[in-house]
């Protein structure tokens, strides 16, 4: 088994130290989708959800949450990232979300992908929340990461 390098030789929660470890170029792809009636995504499709924009929203709300996956996550890491996209497909009555995050840095950018693709599911429902109260999110994880000591790594399916 892996050592926990999240906890201190007491069992303690820690901030892992990375201060000397080298910067490498990182980067890590998240995604998830939101289920929901034939209504609920024609008034996207449309334009026609009476709060606005749903998927320009939604993008700007991953955007800004991955910048701030530090203040939400205690034990991450503060980052200066160097991009960070979210992006989003219509398929089988639900919208898909991708959102991605990079930087050169020590320490990789898994959870602000993660983060962002969550933040824009939760923004997706917020904002239709009227036209469907039954919508689902599911599915959102890892879909691959790149850099550091464990190299890269895209989900299996």
């Amino acid at each position: 088994m892996s050592e926990l390098t999240h906890l201190d030789a007491q069992g303690k929660a820690r901030m892992v130290d990375i201060g000397g470890k080298a910067p490498t170029r990182r980067v890590a792809v998240a995604g998830g989708r939101i289920r929901m009636t034939a209504a609920a995504l024609d008034a996207i499709c449309d334009g026609a959800v009476p709060k606005g924009d749903v998927l320009a929203a939604a993008r700007i709300a991953g955007i800004m949450a991955a910048k701030k996956t530090a203040e939400l996550i205690p034990l991450c890491h503060p980052l200066a990232l160097d991009a960070v996209t979210v992006d989003f497909a219509i398929a089988d009555g639900a919208v898909e979300v991708t959102a991605s995050a990079s930087l050169d840095g020590k320490t990789g950018v898994e959870m602000e992908a993660l983060t962002a693709a969550s933040i824009a599911l939760l923004t997706i429902y917020d904002m239709v929340k009227a036209i469907d109260k039954g919508m689902m999110i599911d599915g959102v994880r890892l879909l691959e990461k790149r850099g550091g000591k464990s190299g890269e790594w895209k989900a299996q399916g």
